[in-house]
Parts: C-alpha cells; structure tokens; sequence
C-alpha cells in the first residue's frame, strides 16, 4: 500500500471518529443551552458544563491536531507552524476562518490549562458560540476532502 493510500486510510478513521465527537458535542450543546436559562446551577448541571467543555477541548484537538494534519499531508505540504497552515488552508478553503479555529484553539487551551471549575459556567457561552464555528469549518473540511474525491466508494478500496 502506497503512503498516500495510508494517508487515506488514516483520514477515514479520523473522520469517523470526528462524526461521533461532533454528535455527542452537538448533544451536550442542546443540554446545556436549556441549563443556561437557570438562575443557578446544581452539581448536575455543573457536570453537564465540564461535559461540554471536555467535549469540546476533543473534538477541536481531533480536528485541528488529526484531520486538518493528515490532509496537510496528503497535500504534500511542508510542515509549517500551526498559524501558517491555518492561514494557507484558509486560502485554499480547507478550513471555514483561520482567526476562528485559533479563536477555538485558544479557548480550548484556556480550559485545558486553567481550569477552574468556578469559571465553567462564565465560558459555556463562548464554547456554544465557537462550537458553530467549528462545526462549519468541519463542514467545509469535508466539502475539500469530497472535491479531492478522497474517500473511499462503499466497498471500494482505498
């Protein structure tokens, strides 16, 4: 099997996986969009908020860090720092706004690191906002992969 096949290969299961981290995080959006309308939060609601937040901080990182890599890979483009690639891919519509995605990236770093559980609920709205953000990026991802005919025809080989 040649590299690019591999490459394929490897952006299918990446894209799989993506499919299920997006539906699990549009579930906990809708959750945690009707726990916002409350005037305060149980021990349950504050659990659904980390739920969102670790959903989030995955999916941005399966995305960002799997899937836009190995189609920058299969675009046989140099490595290049993280701002740059995002720029270019903005360019060549592989991704839906650079400044977005590093919008996402920055928050998803913010949650990682300082994590507080007392400032969750203050960040729940700007997760739910930039979650759009990234789902339309994602989108527009598998709109660049479907024009390079990259996936595999049901039942044919990669």
């Amino acid at each position: 099997m040649n590299n690019d096949k591999l490459k394929k290969q490897l952006l299918v299961e990446e894209l799989v996986l993506l499919e299920k981290s997006v539906t699990t995080l549009q579930l906990s959006v809708d959750k945690c969009r009707k726990i916002l309308q409350k005037k305060e939060y149980t021990f349950e609601d504050m659990e659904s908020f980390d739920s969102l937040t670790s959903k989030f901080g995955r999916t941005s990182d399966l995305y960002t860090q799997k899937v836009i890599r190995t189609i920058w890979m299969l675009l046989h483009e140099p490595f290049v720092p993280f701002i740059d690639l995002l720029n270019k891919a903005e360019k060549i519509r592989l991704v839906y706004s650079a400044d977005k995605l590093l919008e996402i990236c920055d928050l998803r770093n913010q949650i990682a690191h300082e994590y507080i559980p007392e400032a969750v609920p203050g960040l729940v709205p700007e997760v739910i906002e930039l979650t759009t953000f990234l789902f339309k990026s994602i989108e527009v991802s598998k709109q660049f992969i479907e024009n390079r005919n990259w996936l595999p025809l049901a039942g044919a080989d990669l």
